[in-house]
């Protein structure tokens, strides 16, 4: 497990895998072995996957604003992603700065996304698929989002953006600038 990007917060994480000529094993989610290594561990309240068919396909930036912000374990169990976090937390010294790392089937790595993060991917792949455990039932109450290409945050895709697959809600999404206050940076 590694900090990821300039966050204090998210993390990367590689889960060791144990092979042998039928395939492998991998123990991807530990409560003692997280906590141990992050100071806290979350309690997951939901599984939800998705699947992407086509590569290029956009999902995000999401997040849910509190009360219901969510935690978020992810990771690429078919395909392969780029997934990124934005920190949207007002006050923080890495607001609005992202960070981002390719998951795949085979490199195992799992993204965790802490409350207060936007996060989005872009599938690599056809037929991507995503899994992520988060540690607050959906609302649509406190769904929210901010524009997955706002230049203000300034991700560099690794991908043709203006072949983008994505949702209506997406494309519509408001940029950072004109997200409200709806994190406040706790130090």
């Amino acid at each position: 497990m590694e900090r990821f990007g300039p966050f204090d917060d998210a993390f990367l994480i590689e889960p060791k895998r144990f092979g042998d000529e039928r395939g492998w094993f991998e123990e991807a989610w530990n409560e003692a072995r997280f906590q141990a290594l992050v100071g806290t561990a979350p309690r997951f309240v939901q599984d939800n996957a998705s699947r992407s068919k086509a590569p290029g396909t956009v999902r995000g930036l999401h997040f849910q604003s509190p009360p219901m912000a969510q935690g978020k374990l992810v990771r690429c169990p078919r395909g392969a992603i780029y997934d990124v976090v934005v920190d949207i937390r007002h006050g923080s010294p890495t607001f609005g700065q992202w960070a981002g790392a390719t998951l795949t089937e085979e490199n195992g790595r799992q993204l965790w996304v802490p409350r207060g993060f936007a996060h989005g991917f872009v599938t690599m792949e056809a037929d991507s698929e995503i899994a992520y455990k988060v540690d607050n039932p959906y609302s649509a109450e406190h769904d929210g989002g901010i524009f997955w290409n706002d230049p203000a945050i300034g991700i560099r895709w690794p991908f043709d953006t203006d072949a983008a697959v994505t949702s209506d809600k997406d494309r519509i999404a408001p940029r950072l600038a004109d997200l409200p206050e709806l994190f406040r940076f706790e130090s």
